[in-house]
């Protein structure tokens, strides 16, 4: 009741701004009717008086209005728009559930207008994909994957075929911060990047920022891709899955009490290893992965939520290599109503990254972690129909094992070693506004303050004159210093601390109901940085926290997009272009080691990044063919100068591009409905080459052949370009009944084009000249799998 009092007393000037004429509230959950399902984003709008709502990550909405008599209309991708005539003169508390669009093909065929583009809204430079959109695409060996779905949205890259991760508008993947039900994975990838953590069955929701972030996220500097699971089925058991050539995968959903709450429980696992058994082949590499739920309604003001994911990747090389890695995270979370106006969510999380290596013929084990709790409490307040003020705070710790080495027994020449293990915290508090000034301008604005400590139990080095990092101006080559002392902080002592403010703001003008502009600022500190010099990430990469020689990075971007839609929403525009600029991004030292490397500053300079780009994206809404066609024009750079008019800093100090530069990106994606029976999928990717240095020519010293080099990602590999098709079919067998099942058949690079995964220099054993080999990793892939559900 104390915490209620101060809550309404703080928020009391945000009230005002909805006085005037006497009003009402009118707030709720929206659910899906077939099983309670809470829906996010759902579009709550009043023709009457031009204004909406959208409901939050838990299904409920709020919105402010005049006594008087409305038409509301409920809309949502892929379900049946839905309007009720109101009379409203108390504040009223009102639920509706949402039933799934059902299209029947006619001569004229309706859909449900699914994304139709938010010309109002003060958002930008976010992407959100349903569920059903991304089933529909063509996929690798048949595994629905969500994150090689995001490649084909404007702004948005890989490494190259088969590579994990992904990068957004010129950020490496470790700028991305990747959540899922508000727990950080810090790996996206199994099978070393040839398929994602996220099993489709059991998503709900995503939503991808690549700028516009709003003010309650933070840790990262390029984007912020939001995951939500499914709450599970409160009205019946249900199951669905699917069975595919690689992988199969199972979901069971139901409640514990009727109406009230409810379960879900997901599973996935690849099997081709075992194929590799029956032909004696004792290599064998697989995944697995849980997806687990209970929700529980308390009361109308109170609800419980307990999720979890436990993932792994398990690889074995001739039973003498064996390789574990994989994510876990565990959220519990309490929503609770204060009022009509004020929602409140608590988390506690924990998220747990894991790397195991068992070397036989070596004869140890090696493992290493980062793990981190968090404590978040979030609320919305619903001040007006003008205005929504978000505020909150979280303080997150980290617990960073870089390696433990152990013996597999006493026999081994190994000894045991433990790395010196990192600990750090960082606390936020953010507060956000929403508001609309007048009837076409929009705007929303905020600050994160973030702060960050880095503490012992560690050991720390120091250096003459702070460098850890030595210049050789005779050789100009950068070295390893030696460290001068050594100091020994004691648990939780501070060792290092950061602070920073991070505004937030983002404007839109509606030109007409069919048009508008939008132009953001955000700012981005990162103090967890991955330390790796590969240009996709690999499980073997490893974290560590920003202290007295790595400096957190310090993102800055801003944006101008143009937005329009067409024939009232059939199809949709958008334009945006960006500028974003990166201070202190690592960079390494010419022949850097990574691997066990305790004093990690003696390899690592603070540079700085930038990128800017034009990004496009027409698609198509209604009809039989739907779909996008996507263009990114960019550009990103990375400079090291030197730290003084001696050094030459990296590449001589200029401008370098990096790993994550493309500048041409074409993406077309589509699907076809032919019938009942019949679908169809395509998709079609055209991007320039990534960065490579090649060698220039080569020098004899003291006998042996020496490459040399020109500037650092100078070259590009070939163009990268491919096709995939796919058919799906429904059997009219099951048209009428609780089971139902589908065939999907598809065509992975259906002419079979081998992009370079990478180009290696070598000399002929036979004519002794210079040759270049092209890695590829895929051709043409047929696949084929079932889906099932009951």
């Amino acid at each position: 009741m104390i915490l209620q009092q101060k809550l309404y007393w703080f928020l009391f000037f945000f009230s005002l701004l909805g006085f005037g004429q006497e009003k009402v509230t009118l707030s709720g959950v929206i659910s899906d009717a077939n099983n309670n399902e809470t829906l996010i984003g759902v579009s709550v709008y009043v023709s009457e008086l031009n204004i909406g709502t959208y409901t939050n990550e838990y299904g409920f909405y709020s919105i402010t209005l005049p006594n008087g008599n409305y038409t509301l209309q409920i809309s949502y991708i892929g379900f049946e728009t839905f309007f009720e005539k109101l009379e409203i003169n108390q504040n009223v508390k009102k639920n509706f559930s949402l039933k799934e669009s059902k299209q029947e093909l006619k001569e004229v065929v309706i859909t449900e207008n699914a994304y139709k583009t938010n010309i109002k809204k003060p958002e930008m430079s976010v992407n959100k994909l349903a569920i059903s959109t991304i089933k529909q695409m063509p996929v690798l060996m048949g595994e629905v994957d969500i994150i090689k779905s995001l490649l084909f949205l404007p702004g948005v890259t890989n490494a190259g075929e088969g590579q994990s991760g992904f990068n957004v508008r010129g950020g490496g993947a470790d700028q991305n911060l990747v959540l899922l039900d508000e727990a950080t994975l810090y790996n996206t990838s199994h099978v070393f990047g040839l398929f994602s953590v996220f099993n489709a069955d059991a998503i709900k929701d995503l939503k991808l920022y690549k700028g516009g972030i709003p003010s309650r996220f933070g840790g990262r500097a390029a984007s912020v891709l939001d995951v939500y699971q499914k709450d599970g089925n409160s009205n019946k058991f249900s199951m669905n899955g699917g069975i595919g050539l690689i992988s199969s995968r199972l979901l069971a959903e139901g409640p514990i009490v009727k109406d009230k709450g409810s379960f879900l429980i997901a599973g996935r696992g690849s099997y081709a290893h075992l194929f590799l058994k029956l032909t004696d082949n004792k290599n064998s590499a697989y995944f697995y992965d849980l997806n687990t739920k209970l929700n529980y309604k308390l009361n109308e003001n109170n609800n419980l939520y307990l999720s979890g994911y436990f993932g792994r990747d398990i690889f074995n090389l001739n039973e003498s290599f064996r390789n574990i890695y994989g994510n876990s995270t565990l959220n519990m979370r309490w929503n609770h109503l204060f009022s009509d106006k004020l929602f409140s969510n608590l988390s506690v999380i924990y998220s747990n990254y894991f790397y195991g290596l068992e070397l036989d013929f070596i004869g140890f084990n090696w493992e290493s972690t980062i793990q981190n709790y968090n404590l978040k409490y979030d609320f919305k307040y619903y001040a007006s129909d003008k205005v929504k003020f978000n505020f909150g705070a979280n303080v997150t710790k980290f617990d960073i094992n870089p390696g433990t080495i152990e013996p597999l027994d006493e026999n081994s020449s190994i000894n045991f070693r433990q790395l010196d293990k990192k600990y750090a915290f960082e606390n936020a508090l953010y507060a956000e506004v929403e508001q609309n000034l007048t009837d076409k301008l929009s705007v929303m604005y905020g600050i994160r303050f973030s702060s960050f400590y880095r503490v012992g139990a560690s050991t720390i080095n120091y250096y003459d004159n702070n460098q850890p990092v030595l210049y050789d101006e005779e050789l100009k080559i950068y070295e390893k210093a030696t460290p001068t002392s050594t100091k020994y902080f004691g648990s939780n002592e501070k060792i290092a601390d950061y602070s920073n403010f991070e505004p937030r703001f983002t404007i839109s003008y509606e030109i007409d109901k069919d048009q508008s502009i939008k132009a953001g600022y955000n700012r981005m500190v990162q103090y967890m940085q991955l330390v790796s010099n590969t240009a996709s990430p690999t499980p073997l990469d490893v974290w560590t926290p920003s202290d007295n020689y790595i400096k957190p990075q310090i993102a800055d971007q801003i944006a101008v997009g143009y937005f329009k839609n067409f024939k009232d929403g059939d199809y949709t525009l958008e334009l945006e272009t960006y500028y974003k600029k990166v201070q202190n991004r690592i960079d390494y030292i010419d022949g850097a080691d990574l691997i066990a490397n305790e004093a990690i500053e003696q390899v690592l300079l603070n540079g700085r990044m930038r990128s800017y780009g034009l990004e496009m994206m027409l698609r198509k809404n209604e009809g039989r063919l739907n779909g996008w066609i996507s263009y990114t024009l960019s550009r990103s750079e990375q400079q090291t100068p030197g730290r003084t008019p001696t050094e030459i800093g990296i590449n001589n100090g200029d401008w370098y591009r990096s790993a994550y530069d493309k500048t041409h990106n074409l993406a077309v994606t589509g699907s076809y409905k032919l019938n009942k029976k019949w679908s169809f999928g395509a998709n079609f990717t055209l991007q320039s080459g990534q960065p490579v240095t090649y060698p220039t020519g080569k020098y004899v010293f003291q006998g042996v052949t020496v490459p040399s080099y020109n500037s650092r990602n100078e070259d590009r590999l070939p163009a990268y370009h491919r096709m995939d098709i796919s058919a799906t079919l429904t059997p009219k067998k099951y048209e009428n009944k609780k089971f139902k099942g589908e065939w999907v058949f598809g065509i992975y690079n259906i002419y079979s084009r081998y992009n370079a995964a990478s180009i290696t220099f070598r000399q002929n054993a036979e004519t002794g000249a210079n040759e270049a080999v092209k890695l590829s990793i895929f051709g043409i892939v047929p696949s084929v799998s079932y889906n099932f559900k009951f």
